[in-house]
């Protein structure tokens, strides 16, 4: 059961406690909300390896009171060896998702961290970046704990991962899958974060890290190299934005599916729905998320390829494509593959300056590839890649590839600001509509928002292309029945709250500076007051 935190001098949520409490005393401390989700970032890419790390990428939304909310893309690009004819020569039609072919585009989060502390201390930041990453570095001292959704991911994808170049010697004890509460050794990934608090963020890229991580991924046969590690920054970009529910909702632009979470909103604000857990709640937010994915698989790619989608997100386009939706019946669409893992997290200070951050190495354990002189896992986010030249989104060095991390936040008209997320992968957009129409529409208080059941519209394993409604076990049988005669494919998940359904959190801001908060029971984490 998630309970709602109540606070007033701050509040940071994760999906592990440990990186909760790294950001909270961040913010006990005098630190800003900014600073306190670096420290954060830092914790959980320690305690959640599965799931996250510093060889991942990362993507933010930071506002503050009365200015434009800023957004930092975190996408690594491409290697300059990443080429479709080098995959196509060692015989693949696809980019594998495991080994060091996945592990073929620049892990960007940790530059992300090093803007994201530019942008912290023109707020006002004070706080030592040793400081920062002071409770990481602690944290991988002790040693990595394992967690139930580290032994349960470990154990569903130990074909693919043990034979993935260092997964084994950091990951596996024997040969096995360690019990959860065994801790792991981490000394590399606490002297990695250890030295850069001390020489800077950027020494990843263009110091002694890179020289150390280079060597690793040369070693291995990785397509990235030295210098598309140096040649790595992240960028501030201008957020997407959509007017719904008496407020403004931002996320990000390409490569992320940012446009997709966005174009959900608009249009069930559209439909006017009256009730939360409703038949036209559910059948709405699907129908809404079938023709959001048409705009996000169509035009979203690397930002040099994608098109304008900000048309997507004008009032005369959703008013047309609202009216369009059948009310009573299911709609078909091939959907995409809802696979990926994740962590959101939030964080609001005393003065009302709000973070949404999400930092992935995609699927679980990414590419599986550890780098034995740093100690982290490669993402394998490259598998977002084509390896058919005619596709937007074809494989070429240099490029970013289509990312399924979005960070929401709203503003509303009435002073309340909102930082909201879910990881999930493909279901991302849909976890994220379920917990704000609940909340801001239904007025359902966070904890019981991100409690309640949830679904998952999407591709089916085992099932070929079929597409269904994935539910948790908890719904009323009434309801999946009145969606069955609508006409969609409902699967009831024998789970109540089920990992596939994303981790999701929450931290409102009233007018009055009390803070609400919530982290998800599907996870390890909490809502932490400062």
């Amino acid at each position: 059961m998630s309970e709602t935190v109540v606070g007033e001098k701050g509040m940071v949520t994760a999906p592990h406690r440990a990186a909760a409490e790294a950001g909270a005393e961040v913010l006990r401390a005098g630190g800003n909300a900014v600073e306190a989700m670096i420290a954060a970032a830092a914790a959980i890419a320690v305690v959640y390896p599965h799931m996250t790390g510093i060889g991942g990428d990362a993507f933010w939304l930071i506002a503050e009171p009365g200015r434009p909310p800023k957004a930092i893309d975190g996408a690594g690009r491409a290697g300059a060896n990443a080429t479709i004819e080098a995959y196509r020569k060692k015989g693949y039609d696809t980019i594998p998702t495991r080994g060091p072919e996945a592990a073929l585009t620049v892990a960007a989060a940790v530059s992300t961290w090093e803007l994201a502390h530019e942008v912290a201390t023109d707020l006002g930041g004070r706080i030592p970046r040793a400081d920062l990453v002071a409770s990481a570095v602690a944290l991988a001292k002790e040693g990595i704990p394992v967690t139930h959704s580290f032994a349960t991911l470990a154990a569903e994808n130990l074909d693919g991962l043990a034979t993935a170049p260092g997964f084994a010697d950091h990951y596996l004890a024997d040969g096995k899958v360690p019990e959860i509460g065994a801790r792991l050794a981490a000394e590399r990934i606490a002297d990695t974060l250890d030295h850069l608090g001390r020489a800077g963020f950027g020494d990843f890229y263009r110091g002694d890290i890179a020289a150390e991580v280079a060597a690793d991924l040369e070693a291995i046969g990785s397509p990235v190299t030295r210098a598309d590690l140096a040649a790595q920054r992240a960028s501030l970009v201008t957020p997407l934005s959509v007017e719904a529910s008496g407020g403004t909702v931002f996320n990000l632009p390409p490569p992320t599916q940012g446009v997709a979470s966005l174009i959900i909103l608009g249009l069930f604000d559209r439909l006017k729905v009256k009730r939360a857990e409703s038949f036209e709640h559910i059948h709405g937010l699907i129908e809404a998320a079938k023709r959001a994915w048409v705009i996000r698989d169509r035009d979203v790619a690397d930002p040099m390829l994608s098109g304008d989608v900000k048309p997507f997100l004008a009032a005369s386009w959703l008013d047309a494509e609202a009216s369009a939706i059948d009310r009573r019946r299911a709609a078909s669409y091939p959907p995409g593959d809802p696979r990926g893992d994740t962590v959101w997290m939030g964080a609001i200070d005393a003065a009302g300056r709000a973070v949404s951050m999400i930092q992935s190495i995609y699927f679980e354990f990414g590419s599986g590839v550890v780098l034995p002189r740093t100690g982290m896992v490669w993402q394998n986010r490259g598998v977002g890649f084509s390896l058919d030249p005619r596709s937007h989104r074809a494989l070429a060095p240099g490029r970013k590839p289509f990312h399924t991390l979005n960070p929401p936040l709203a503003r509303f008209k009435d002073g309340r600001i909102l930082s909201y997320g879910s990881m999930g992968g493909d279901g991302q957009p849909q976890f994220q509509s379920a917990i704000f129409t609940r909340h801001v529409l239904f007025g359902v208080e966070p904890g019981e928002a991100i409690d309640r059941p949830r679904w998952r519209w999407g591709r089916t394993w085992g099932e070929g292309e079929a597409s269904a409604v994935e539910m948790e076990n908890r719904f009323d049988p009434d309801l999946v029945a009145a969606l069955e005669r609508a006409g969609h494919h409902v699967v009831v998940i024998d789970e109540p709250y089920s990992h596939a359904m994303g981790h999701a959190g929450m931290i409102l801001r009233r007018p009055d500076g009390r803070l609400l908060g919530a982290s998800d029971p599907r996870s390890d984490g909490a809502a932490v007051a400062a």
